[in-house]
């Protein structure tokens, strides 16, 4: 297999890149805008390629000829994809139809990475045909980029994460575990809302669950995240716990202690049965996945 991936200078295309570097019988293309952050340059091909440029994105298809497509790029920040929503639109919808084009071109199979934010919240955890209902224009972007691939004339999958955290090399972002960390080790009090529910997602197994997709050639939309549903707060008290670190510098907050220009959808959530019955998708637990992250990070 010769694999394509979009987005590869952030937390899943990083891990993307190391999880099938190490597969034999596959080559690797990883792709993002600009340089290329990963330390390790060793075992795949980096390509520079900004998904916003159809022109680029065809000489780079074209040069390197891969059969299978992960698309993990996109435009991600809630609120700013809510205030600045033509650049939402373009990044994730546009550039989506751009790199859907080149992909039947070629032939290749095309996995798209996307979010429980396609849902209201009213009623996860939800299986893949539950009926999706954005509440905020990110959540809208990402069904509209979905909603490409089933006419598309492709073989094609679409994996649908939850709150994904995990180590990544030079970060452009943080994720919950950092930021909950990072301020308690600073002695920052921190307001972490309880009336929001996720399964938060360890980057190792989501891309190990998109490999698991894109080896067999899976069709169809799958729910890859973690197996517990947790508030925010709930998280923020299990990094203190393990990480030793000053519980009573967390307060807890509702949604509406915050000023956000994007609606939260207040309860999300995946049921995983498809994923574990078709992929043999298997998810560590929450504290399990704080120290897959912490040895990650003494690498």
């Amino acid at each position: 297999m010769k694999v394509l991936i979009t987005g590869t200078n952030g937390l899943l295309g990083q891990h993307l890149v190391k999880q099938f570097r190490q597969m034999p019988d596959c080559s690797v293309v990883a792709t993002a805008r600009g340089e290329n952050r990963l330390r390790d340059r060793e075992g795949y091909v980096y390509a520079p390629m900004d998904i916003a440029d159809p022109a680029q994105i065809s000489e780079v298809m074209r040069r390197e000829a891969p059969d299978s497509i992960i698309h993990s790029a996109a435009m991600t920040q809630v609120d700013d994809c809510e205030t600045q929503r033509e650049r939402c639109w373009q990044s994730n919808v546009q550039a989506t139809r751009y790199l859907v084009e080149a992909a039947r071109e070629l032939g290749a199979y095309f996995q798209l990475v996307s979010t429980d934010f396609i849902f209201d919240g009213e009623q996860g955890p939800y299986p893949e045909d539950a009926l999706p209902n954005p509440v905020n224009y990110y959540g809208l972007s990402k069904l509209a980029a979905e909603q490409l691939l089933p006419c598309s004339g492709l073989e094609w999958s679409v994996i649908r994460t939850i709150l994904v955290y995990g180590v990544a090399e030079d970060p452009a972002r943080s994720n919950i575990v950092l930021w909950v960390k990072k301020s308690l080790e600073s002695g920052r009090k921190i307001k972490v809302v309880t009336d929001q529910w996720r399964m938060p997602t360890l980057v190792d197994d989501l891309a190990a669950g998109c490999i698991l997709a894109a080896e067999r050639r899976a069709t169809g939309v799958f729910h890859i995240s973690g197996s517990e549903l947790l508030t925010p707060y709930d998280m923020a008290l299990q990094v203190a716990d393990y990480f030793g670190l000053d519980k009573g510098l967390i307060e807890k907050a509702d949604g509406s202690t915050f000023t956000q220009p994007a609606r939260r959808p207040a309860r999300t959530g995946f049921v995983l049965d498809k994923s574990r019955q078709q992929l043999g998708y298997q998810p560590h637990t929450f504290k399990e996945g704080l120290t897959v992250m912490e040895e990650g990070a003494g690498k």
